[in-house]
């Protein structure tokens, strides 16, 4: 970087690298973080009558998901600065994957809410870890113009997702599987599959991260 703090071209071109590279992947992941955590107002449609849930069970269920993010997001982002970003997300995404496939099993009130609470502890911290990670590879001069295309990249990925769940609806009735148990299963599986191999390894050390 030139004395006046102004990236030169070369690390321009570096960052832009980087962001092509970094920002779609991340914003992929965040979107099925966002699926997975509102599929539930899509699934309703039929899970619902199919399991004989009133409005107050689905609404307390829905609404449950926050009270576990609440309680353990500043934990999971003091867990997360010991073990790493690269390391932490990839535990995040495989439990709430996990835990949103298992959805599919629901079958009473109880089971409603502890799965939804459940969730809402394991996506604890994801958004945080992603901005860390961000700052592991981009200098600060260049992470607001990285950020503003991880942000809409992600809004636009997120225009697809209402789309995907009502198709999956129409998978009611499969192998004697509601299109909602269809909904959970399909895509809490994507998540599931992640691991940190798949990230690239992160370029800097905590000292170093202010650029």
């Amino acid at each position: 970087m030139n004395p006046s703090g102004t990236p030169t071209s070369i690390e321009h071109a570096i960052v832009n690298k980087v962001c092509l590279r970094l920002v779609p992947f991340l914003a992929i992941l965040y979107v099925f973080c966002l699926i997975d955590r509102t599929n539930v107002s899509i699934a309703t449609l039929q899970m619902q009558p199919a399991l004989g849930f009133s409005n107050e069970v689905y609404g307390t269920g829905a609404g449950i998901f926050f009270l576990g993010y609440f309680i353990f997001e500043v934990p999971s982002n003091l867990i997360m600065e010991r073990v790493g970003a690269r390391r932490w997300i990839a535990r995040i995404m495989l439990t709430w994957g996990a835990l949103s496939a298992a959805m599919m099993f629901v079958h009473s009130p109880f089971s409603f809410y502890a799965l939804r609470f459940l969730l809402g502890i394991a996506e604890a911290g994801f958004f945080p870890g992603v901005i860390l990670y961000i700052t592991y590879w981009i200098p600060a001069t260049s992470r607001a113009r990285a950020m503003a295309r991880f942000l809409a990249l992600t809004a636009i990925l997120g225009l697809f997702s209402n789309p995907l769940g009502a198709l999956l609806l129409k998978m009611n009735g499969w192998l004697g599987l509601g299109g909602w148990q269809w909904m959970f299963l399909v895509e809490g599986v994507p998540s599931i599959f992640s691991r940190s191999s798949c990230w690239p390894s992160c370029p800097t050390s905590r000292a170093t991260r202010a650029g």
